[in-house]
């Protein structure tokens, strides 16, 4: 079968973020299928950008055919950001024939995070006679009226509206790594029997032969367990979503002498965050900022600490479930979560690997962190070790491949 598989922002290991298009890609390969990548030449996820002097420019990857279009760079959410979203769809529209006809898919996924190219795939699957599924990341245009504030009488608001409104209608098959979408994509005029749930999950060759920490932070993971205090650590982007000042505030109401908090990461929020623990009065022990590591190390990190923390502000966005990438990390890591996310899929308690407690409550994650201190060793590597055995057998990308082309087929 030949797929199309197109993402703005799709990455490979070596460039960096978006993975799961490659992960997916490099699996469906292995299962003998033909699998091409259709790619913007810039993307603010990645660490590193390719080199393309026209659209169209073909690259492989680890045997992963990249097709590249130029968009231009941006810096910011913005005008700029926008004219790159349109110049690619635009750009795969105008020669939708010529795709068809070259790459001749039997299925064509748009999966570009937001949804106007919905409006290419669904001509390049037709003029091609093939299936056009429609891969959703991020629920747009909610993820910027409730993240930005944008109004819903916004203009491109409403372009996204529209663009999710035909996806609805057209796709042949919706995937949504988020399981609770399903009522609202049906609310906007999707047949429920096309949904299918394929959530994120975890590269297992990357945690066989992961990258050391660097000694800085083993020193500072070493010095709390010579104090004999767990080891708890966040790892990612350090912003208000993921509710770091509540696990701060939290942090200050519990016994500082018997926990260590590590955050490891950058954002836009770490410096009120580090303002904001001086202010808490917490002990300078109990608690340090490092900055961000490769993605390789994380491995290590997690099974270095005790417990990982996997927390987020309440929003309208979790009502459809969560999929974030550092919960299966945290999970695959063998080690306890303390878990803080408002959602109907809830980790902790589904597979018995972790605390769960309230979104935003200071108190319950007082609680949480307390609890954690309280168990026991054999309890807590039970937890862990649940949380491992459950990203094994479900959030693998040889299991997700797989579940991927089953629900389509």
């Amino acid at each position: 079968m030949n797929i199309l598989y197109i993402n703005h922002y799709a990455g490979s290991p070596d460039m960096g973020m978006e993975f799961r298009p490659f992960y997916l890609s490099q699996e469906w390969s292995k299962m003998g299928h033909k699998v091409t990548i259709i790619a913007a030449d810039y993307s603010h996820l990645r660490k590193k950008n390719p080199k393309v002097d026209r659209d169209f420019y073909i690259e492989f990857i680890e045997g992963i055919e990249y097709v590249w279009i130029k968009t231009g760079k941006y810096k910011s959410n913005g005008v700029k950001r926008a004219l790159t979203m349109g110049r690619f769809v635009r750009t795969l529209f105008l020669h939708s024939k010529m795709i068809a006809e070259k790459w001749r898919p039997n299925v064509v996924i748009a999966s570009s995070t937001y949804p106007l190219d919905a409006y290419p795939a669904k001509r390049i699957a037709k003029m091609a006679g093939a299936k056009y599924v429609h891969e959703v990341h991020d629920m747009w245009p909610i993820t910027p009226i409730e993240l930005y504030g944008m109004s819903r009488n916004h203009p491109f608001v409403k372009i996204m509206q529209c663009a999710e409104d035909y996806f609805c209608t057209h796709a042949d098959k919706v995937v949504s790594i988020l399981p609770c979408a399903n009522a609202y994509f049906v609310n906007h005029g999707m047949d429920e029997r096309k949904f299918i749930y394929v959530a994120n999950g975890v590269k297992v060759s990357d945690w066989e032969f992961p990258e050391e920490l660097p000694a800085e932070y083993v020193d500072v993971i070493k010095r709390a367990r010579r104090e004999k205090r767990l080891v708890l650590t966040f790892f990612g982007s350090h912003t208000k979503s993921y509710a770091l000042d509540y696990l701060l505030k939290a942090l200050a109401k519990v016994n500082q002498s018997k926990i260590f908090v590590l955050f490891v990461g950058s954002g836009t929020y770490k410096d009120y965050l580090i303002t904001l623990a001086k202010e808490l009065n917490i002990d300078k022990d109990a608690y340090s900022f490092l900055p961000p590591i490769n993605k390789n190390a994380i491995p290590s990190l997690i099974q270095a600490c005790d417990a990982s923390y996997v927390g987020a502000i309440k929003n309208r966005m979790f009502e459809f479930g969560i999929g974030m990438n550092k919960l299966f990390d945290a999970m695959m890591g063998g080690k306890p979560l303390l878990y803080a996310v408002d959602a109907p899929n809830d980790f902790a308690k589904q597979y018995d690997c972790g605390i769960s407690v309230q979104a935003e409550d200071v108190l319950a994650l007082k609680m949480g962190i307390e609890t954690l201190l309280s168990m026991d060793e054999d309890t807590r590597k039970q937890m862990g070790d649940n949380g491992h055995k459950a990203i094994l057998e479900n959030f693998t990308f040889p299991v997700l491949a797989k579940k991927f082309l089953d629900g389509i087929s």
